[in-house]
């Protein structure tokens, strides 16, 4: 295959794949073994055989692969020539009106920070094996910035480990400033805004302390917390945004089919299991463990493979209960769009995987949502032999964190009851289901009223006279003051 041919792949070609290449030393198949990263028609990050050597290799193709190629090859050299440890750059090449490729040394058995991270992110709060992940990171990015140097698409899977040693990859996303010379100040704080925005919100108030990481690798500037914390809310807002765009479009996350007569989003990484389902869902949800039946909504559990799922269904009861549906967007959408929400923010949900409507003539009938299983109890069954006496203070706790969460981000869920709320054993945290009604408010005032309602709503499923019910009411935070300015 040449790399013209690479173009019109898709997102899924056949493995392996042989390609013809050429560098200094005459012509050479690359046999691509397993594909990391793709975007079809324009870039392929794979894991292939090159003269006998396993490589990482990346190849661009499309219009854009003479640019695209000249800034991984830029970056690549800078990161190398500053002497940054990056994986070593072996063969590359542009051929006009194909494509270019870059071939590095590959690290066999390297970890990204990224996937570190996810072996310890539901530890207490700055635990140490917390901090030795992000003290490694902010080193790195600390090393960077001395050599005037910083990385645009700033995150932790940029940054791997491989024999006790921290590597740089993924030189398209570095810039320069002036090579050689420490990157100024304004460029620090907005690198580092990218870094910490990445992080759980909980750990804001602990930034000023692992900013000693950084400071020690490069104390060139003096770092003033509240210009950094203003850069780490701007990118916190806009990865939001980002975010919620990308679950309503095909891209790399998310498969997308949108039409007069139907819409179906499905997370890509699940969506050849999920065919089965998705090509019977009314059969299988029917044959399902039903929990709801009837009315509004049906809600089933459906094994998939061994694999359980919860599927919701939103039914159309008639002609006017239609004629008040087609319209707008469907419970199903707004749900799936709040758990993505939920999920970027960091607080727990069971994952979204998929959501179906159907349409005619863009005019929504019935429509489904699919997500993980919550296998836990619920916070009426699990409070249930306490309510006389303290329950754990571990899930006392993360309900302290749940609700500092909401705070945070302005969330009400509007059914704030006890069957809504599971308990994560593996997470150690507690899991919002039926999103239905759940609102992220702009406004202070309208936040405040509307988190009112779900603290009592909340509260009511204890006796006011319980030892469990004024327990909670002392723990959970009140109702936010709104001043006049609100």
């Amino acid at each position: 295959m040449s790399l013209a041919s690479l173009r019109e792949a898709g997102r899924s070609p056949s493995l392996p794949l042989v390609i013809e290449l050429a560098d200094a030393a005459g012509s050479a198949e690359l046999v691509v073994q397993r594909l990391l990263r793709v975007l079809p028609g324009q870039r392929y990050v794979a894991q292939a055989v090159w003269r006998g050597r396993p490589v990482l290799a990346k190849l661009l193709v499309g219009d854009k692969a003479a640019r695209h190629f000249q800034r991984e090859l830029t970056g690549a050299r800078l990161l190398a020539e500053q002497g940054l440890s990056t994986p070593p750059l072996l063969a590359d090449g542009l051929r006009e009106g194909e494509g270019g490729w870059l071939l590095f040394e590959y690290l066999d058995g390297a970890e990204s920070l990224w996937d570190a991270w996810r072996t310890v992110e539901n530890q207490p709060l700055l635990s140490a094996e917390q901090q030795a992940v992000l003290a490694d990171a902010l080193v790195s990015i600390a090393q960077m910035h001395a050599q005037g140097l910083w990385q645009a698409d700033l995150h932790l899977d940029n940054l791997l480990r491989h024999n006790s040693q921290l590597f740089v990859i993924d030189g398209g996303g570095v810039q320069v400033e002036v090579a050689g010379q420490p990157l100024s100040r304004a460029k620090v704080l907005e690198n580092l805004g990218v870094f910490f925005a990445q992080l759980p919100a909980e750990l804001t108030p602990f930034i000023e302390e692992l900013l000693v990481h950084y400071l020690l690798a490069n104390g060139e500037h003096a770092l003033p917390l509240e210009a950094l914390l203003r850069e780490v809310e701007k990118v916190c807002k806009w990865r939001l945004r980002d975010y919620l765009r990308k679950v309503a479009r095909d891209c790399s996350l998310f498969s997308a089919k949108m039409g007069a007569f139907g819409l179906q989003v499905v997370r890509r990484d699940n969506q050849a299991e999920l065919q089965p389902l998705l090509k019977n869902l009314d059969q299988l949800t029917e044959q399902g463990h039903v929990y709801k039946t009837g009315g509004a909504a049906t809600v089933a559990q459906v094994q998939l493979q061994d694999r359980p799922l919860v599927v919701k269904r939103y039914n159309i009861k008639g002609a006017a209960h239609w004629l008040k549906r087609f319209w707008r967007p469907s419970r199903a959408w707004h749900s799936w769009v709040e758990g993505n929400r939920l999920q970027l923010l960091g607080i727990a949900t069971p994952q979204p995987l998929a959501v179906l409507e159907r349409r005619w003539c863009w005019l929504r009938g019935r429509a489904y949502l699919i997500t993980e299983y919550c296998g836990g109890q619920d916070i009426i069954a699990r409070f249930k032999p306490y309510h006389d006496v303290s329950p754990p203070e571990t899930e006392l706790l993360a309900l302290d964190r749940l609700f500092a969460a909401l705070l945070r981000e302005r969330i009400s869920h509007g059914d704030f009851k006890g069957h809504n709320l599971f308990w994560d054993e593996d997470l150690a945290r507690w899991s919002l289901i039926d999103l239905d009604a759940m609102q992220q408010h702009r406004s202070a005032r309208s936040f405040a009223k509307a988190y009112a309602r779900d603290r009592a709503r909340f509260l009511r499923n204890w006796p006011a006279d319980s030892a469990l019910h004024q327990l909670l009411n002392q723990r959970i935070p009140l109702t936010p003051a709104v001043g006049s300015a609100d």
